[in-house]
C-alpha cells in the first residue's frame, strides 16, 4: 500500500470520527435498561425453572458485551467530545463488565498501536508464537502454550481467569490515576454484588451472575480471538510493519447477522475500527461501506470463523497462520532440507 494511498484512507475516515450525543445517549438507553430488565427477568423465571432462566442469562449476556462496546468506545474517547464524560461513563460501564477503565484504556491503546508487530507482542495481545520460536522453545514453554491455545481454556477457563482475576490487580508501572481506578472499580463491584446478593439471596445471585459472566466473557474473548487470527492475517517486524496495513490486513470485518451485529456494537467491522480508533462504534459501518480499500478486508462469517480455532503459530516465511499438525511438518521439511 503506497504512501498516497495510506494517506488517503486516513482522510476518508475523518467524517466518520465524529460523535454523535444524541446517538450515544441513544445507545446508552438501548443496552443498559434491557440490561437491567433481563437481569431481573432471569431473577423472576429462576422461581418457575431454571431451564426458563436460561435463555433469559443469554440475552442478558448479549446485552453486557454491548455494554462493554460502549466502554471500549469511551476508553478511546469517541463516545462523547467530553473526555470526562468518556472517563465517567467508562468507569460505570467498567464496574459492570469488572473491568477497571484506566487500565485496560492503557493496555489497548497500546494494543492499537503495537497490532500485528512481532518485535512489539505482549500487552493488549494474546500470546503469540511463530513456528520458529515454538520449533526453539523449552517443553514447558511448549506444554503452556498449547494449555493457553487451547479452546476450552481459552475460552472456558479464560474468561473467569481474565475478568474476574487478572483485572483486580494493578501492574507495577501503573501510575497513581490508573491506580486509583482500580480501587474504585474493585470496591463498587464488591458493593454492587454485596446488594444484589442481600436482595435476591447469595446462591440466587451466584446462579444467575456467574453462567452470565461466562457467556458474555466467552463472547467477548471470542470476538478479540477470531478477528485478529485468520489465516491470511498481517504480521511484520519492526522495520517492515506498516500501522494501517496491521489495520486493514491484520484484523478482518466479522460479518455477523444483523441481530448479532447490532448486539457486539458493529465491532465485527474491527479493520475501520483499528484503523481509525476514533471512529464511535454506530459510524463504524458507514465507514466501511464509504470506502473500496477497507470493503476489500478479509472478510469472515459466523461459519467460516470457526475455522480459525486451528490457527495456532504464526509462519513468517508463509505469511500465514498454520495448525499444530502444519507447523510439525513445516519444522520436520527444514530438518531434512539441512541434513540434506
Amino acid at each position: 500500500m503506497s504512501k498516497s494511498n495510506i494517506a488517503e484512507l486516513k482522510k476518508e475516515m475523518a467524517p466518520y470520527e465524529k460523535n454523535d450525543t444524541r446517538a450515544s445517549v441513544k445507545q446508552v438507553i438501548n443496552t443498559l435498561v434491557p440490561l437491567v430488565i433481563l437481569w431481573y427477568s432471569s431473577y423472576l423465571s429462576i422461581s418457575v425453572s431454571y431451564w426458563l432462566t436460561i435463555p433469559f442469562l443469554i440475552a442478558t449476556a448479549g446485552f453486557l458485551v454491548r455494554t462493554f462496546i460502549i466502554f471500549h468506545d469511551c476508553c478511546h474517547q469517541s463516545f462523547f467530545r467530553n473526555k470526562k464524560a468518556n472517563e465517567i461513563l467508562g468507569t460505570i460501564t467498567g464496574i459492570l463488565t469488572l473491568v477497571p477503565y484506566q487500565q485496560w484504556k492503557n493496555s489497548h491503546n497500546t494494543h492499537h498501536a503495537t497490532s500485528s508487530n512481532l518485535d512489539k507482542r505482549g500487552t493488549g495481545d494474546m500470546w503469540l508464537l511463530t513456528v520458529d520460536e515454538y520449533k526453539n522453545a523449552s517443553i514447558g514453554t511448549k506444554i503452556g502454550y498449547r494449555i493457553y491455545r487451547n479452546p476450552i481454556v481459552m475460552l472456558g477457563i479464560g474468561p473467569l481467569a481474565v475478568f474476574a482475576f487478572q483485572y483486580r490487580f494493578n501492574s507495577k508501572k501503573a501510575r497513581r490515576k490508573e491506580r486509583i481506578n482500580l480501587y474504585v472499580t474493585n470496591f463498587s463491584i464488591v458493593a454492587l454484588y454485596a446488594l444484589l446478593s442481600l436482595l435476591v439471596g447469595w446462591q440466587t445471585f451466584v446462579m444467575l451472575q456467574l453462567p452470565m459472566l461466562l457467556i458474555s466473557g466467552m463472547m467477548g474473548i471470542w470476538l478479540f480471538y477470531v478477528q485478529h487470527q485468520f489465516e491470511d492475517s498481517y504480521f511484520e517486524h519492526s522495520d517492515e510493519w506498516s500501522y494501517v496495513q496491521a489495520a486493514v490486513e491484520g484484523s478482518s470485518y466479522y460479518k455477523l447477522p444483523k441481530v448479532l451485529q447490532w448486539i457486539t456494537g458493529n465491532i465485527g467491522f474491527h479493520h475501520v475500527h483499528h484503523l481509525s480508533p476514533r471512529v464511535p462504534n454506530y459510524n463504524l459501518e458507514k465507514a466501511h461501506e464509504s470506502s473500496q480499500p477497507l470493503q476489500k478486508a478479509t472478510t469472515i462469517t459466523l461459519a467460516t470463523s470457526f475455522k480459525s480455532l486451528r490457527y495456532r503459530l504464526w509462519d513468517e516465511n508463509a505469511k500465514k497462520f498454520v495448525s499444530f499438525g502444519e507447523a510439525k511438518r513445516i519444522i520436520k521439511l527444514e530438518e531434512e532440507l539441512v541434513k540434506n
